[in-house]
Parts: C-alpha cells; structure tokens; sequence
C-alpha cells in the first residue's frame, strides 16, 4: 500500500551524519535524494525536525538553566535544521516550504493548518519547525501533532536503528525486533522510541507510526509504499520478529 500522505520526524542527531556538531550538507543531500523519491511517486511529503545536533533544552535544564528558556532555544535549533534541510531539498529539484511554529518571518512562513494542507496539496514538501512552539514539549509531540493535524496516513519516525527492540541493540546482541506494536505495549514497556505524550496523542487518533533506520538507502521510500521495514506501531497486537536486520 502506498501512503497518500506521510510526515517524516527526523532527529537533530540524525542530520549530524558523521559530524559531532551540525549539520552535514552530505547527509540532508542523502536525505534529500529520497525524498525526491518518494515525491516522485505522488506521495505528499511532510517534514518536522528536531534540534538536538545544535541544542537540547532538557539537557540544560539538567545543568540549571530555566527548563522554558533551554527549550526555546531549541526550537530556534529546528528553525536552522529546517532551513538547511529546505536547502538541500531545493538543490535536489524540490518545491520546499518552512513552516514556523514562532512568528520569525524573515526567513520561514507562520505555521497555519490550512495553508500547510495546500502546499502539500500542490506538491510541496512543507517542513514544520518550532516544534508546538510551547516550551515542555519535545518534537516527537510536535511530530505526532502535525501528523494529525494535516490528516497524514502515517508518522514516519527516523532512527538509527531498524525498528524497536526489547533491549538496546546497540548494547545487547540478542535484542530482538518487534515487526509490530500496539501503542499501549510501547508505553507499558516504557520503550524510548517516542515520549509518551506522542504516542497518546498517535493512539487517540488511530495514526500507525513506523520506525525505521534512516541510515540505509531507500528506506524512506519504502515506507512510504508500504515495505514491510522497521516496526509498525498501531491498534494491533505486538508481533516479534519481522523482516531480517
């Protein structure tokens, strides 16, 4: 099944490729290219980025600093994010709007509901940025709130790793992939793919969330028609297992 409409979170982190801090122009081409991809087909593509390769506001809060500043800055971070990532879009041939969630329009459009749904509607790829534009939540939440807002089939969540497991694969060999999740077994087993308030907000709405690993090529694009990739979280059961690593 190909998805009429998507909405792509991509971490800060994720835009960072093999940099420690930043962005790396190689990795949003790469990002970029797929995207095209997707586009191509005719599926309508939305983006929210995060910041955290430039700023994170719980870890200042962490070292003192007032929780609703450090998270502001944040969301300034997403803006800068965004537009690199409306840059390498442009290059790769794209129609690409940034959408603020804060007024700055110098260099972004004010986010509106309306206007995103008809930019999408004409082919653009819209990235939202800002995440809410209100401090204490993260842009997974803001994810999950623009998904529904813009009637998207599906959130897309890119990781670095294909899917969700019950342990850490990173530091567990023997960590086992889950094909399919239900909401509720991710917020019961406390499993950090998402906060919890995205998630509600995913369940609530009946919008299925994959996760999967950005990192190899063309996983973008199969997602968005329906490959069986990473972890399909939704109103069914878990399922272990899936498609090999």
């Amino acid at each position: 099944m190909r998805y009429k409409r998507i909405l792509l979170k991509l971490s800060g982190e994720a835009l960072l490729g093999d940099r420690q801090y930043g962005v790396d122009p190689a990795f949003c081409a790469f990002v970029a290219r797929q995207v095209r991809e997707v586009t191509e087909l005719g599926v309508q593509v939305a983006i929210v980025v995060g910041g955290g390769n430039i700023f994170r506001g719980m870890a200042a809060a962490a070292k003192g600093m007032d929780r609703a500043t450090g998270d502001y800055i944040g969301m300034l971070a997403t803006v800068m994010n965004g537009l690199a990532l409306q840059d390498a879009l442009e290059r790769a041939g794209i129609a690409t709007r940034v959408m603020s969630a804060i007024a700055m329009n110098e260099v972004a459009e004010p986010y509106i509901r309306r206007r995103a749904v008809r930019h999408l509607e004409k082919g653009r790829v819209t990235i939202f940025v800002a995440g809410t534009g209100n401090p204490y939540f993260t842009t997974d939440t803001a994810a999950a709130l623009r998904a529904v807002e813009i009637d998207a089939e599906v959130l897309l969540k890119a990781t670095k790793v294909d899917g969700v497991y019950d342990s850490d694969p990173l530091t567990n060999p023997g960590a086992q992939r889950y094909a399919q999740l239900g909401y509720g077994d991710l917020l019961r087993d406390q499993l950090k793919v998402l906060d919890a308030t995205a998630v509600s907000l995913c369940m609530e709405n009946d919008l299925p969330i994959v996760v999967f690993d950005l990192n190899q090529a063309d996983n973008i694009t199969k997602v968005a028609t329906g490959a069986p990739v990473g972890t399909l979280i939704s109103n069914a059961k878990h399922v272990a297992g899936g498609a090999p690593r």
